[in-house]
């Protein structure tokens, strides 16, 4: 592993942090301050019946916060950081009726949980590919598969890649389109049971190395209008539990597919859509959907 570690670090170095051809690239100016841009929204829904309503219909109480939040600065004239919050947690309230007719609202489920912080530093030199160095760190605020016993921040999924970025599209206002491609470490923590009587846990970390890819959308397609989408690709090369693993799934790549679309009804109010498509065959051979669609109280600032 710590072979494959150097091989990783001296190819990043060979391929990215020459200064290549100069090009128009005129996007990243010199700011004097933070840009700092936050939309976040909570979102209701509840019913609720009487002991003596016939029918057979249950209360239904859900809520769901979301946020999306973008800082970014230019360092200096060959510097530029960005870096992106995204929040979202919900919880649904079931009422359950028993057998002499009356009810009882049951523990919360969770519907909705994700934790997602990455920062990138882009070096403007203004050739053809900027090279980059970033950081993401992805979880949940818990893990709720064993409801007796609630692992906070587990799994942890931390990502250090490096490499070159390159600004495809940039219509400032409305369209702003970046891709990188870059060399990625990770290493994600998990806290497992080991005695569910003791509660006893513990945390298991694993370490892989490969290739990464991201590509960012932003869009602002009406003045009260966006859409925002996030390709993320990875490619492991070498993996640390190669040896304690049957098959070799790890070697196939992990997709993660986001995309955001916000619809400002007035100022307060807001409707946004949250569609995910999840790749890893580690966890299932098939591909992941995840959709959340909510109206309810908005936040903007920026």
């Amino acid at each position: 592993m710590k072979s494959s570690l150097f091989v990783l670090v001296g190819l990043a170095a060979a391929l990215f942090l020459p200064n290549i051809a100069q090009s128009d690239d005129t996007l990243w100016v010199a700011d004097t301050t933070w840009n700092i841009w936050v939309e976040a929204g909570l979102a209701l829904a509840q019913t609720a019946y009487s002991d003596n309503w016939a029918g057979g219909e249950i209360g239904q109480l859900s809520w769901t916060y979301s946020s999306l939040a973008v800082a970014r600065k230019q360092l200096g004239s060959k510097m530029h950081s960005k870096t992106t919050l995204k929040l979202s947690f919900g919880q649904n309230y079931s009422q359950t009726r028993n057998d002499d007719g009356s009810t009882h609202w049951e523990r919360p489920r969770k519907i909705t949980d994700m934790i997602d912080l990455e920062s990138v530093l882009r070096f403007t030199l203004q050739g053809f590919v900027d090279p980059y160095a970033a950081a993401r760190w992805e979880t949940q605020f818990y893990d709720g598969s064993y409801r007796p016993l609630k692992r906070f921040l587990s799994p942890s999924k931390f990502t250090e890649s490096a490499g070159g970025i390159k600004t495809l599209v940039s219509v400032p206002g409305r369209t702003e389109l970046t891709t990188r491609l870059g060399l990625a470490l990770r290493e994600i923590a998990t806290k497992v049971i080991l005695d569910t009587v003791a509660e006893k846990t513990d945390w298991v970390t694993t370490t892989d190395g490969g290739f990464e890819s991201v590509t960012d959308l932003k869009m602002q397609l009406r003045s009260n209008l966006s859409y925002t989408s996030k390709l993320s690709l990875y490619k492991a090369l070498f993996y640390s539990e190669k040896d304690n693993v049957a098959n070799d799934y790890w070697k196939a790549i992990d997709a993660n597919w986001e995309h955001i679309l916000s619809a400002s009804i007035t100022k307060y109010l807001q409707t946004s859509l949250y569609f995910q498509l999840l790749y890893d065959k580690e966890i299932d051979k098939g591909v992941r959907v995840k959709e959340t669609l909510g109206m309810g109280l908005a936040y903007k600032i920026g």
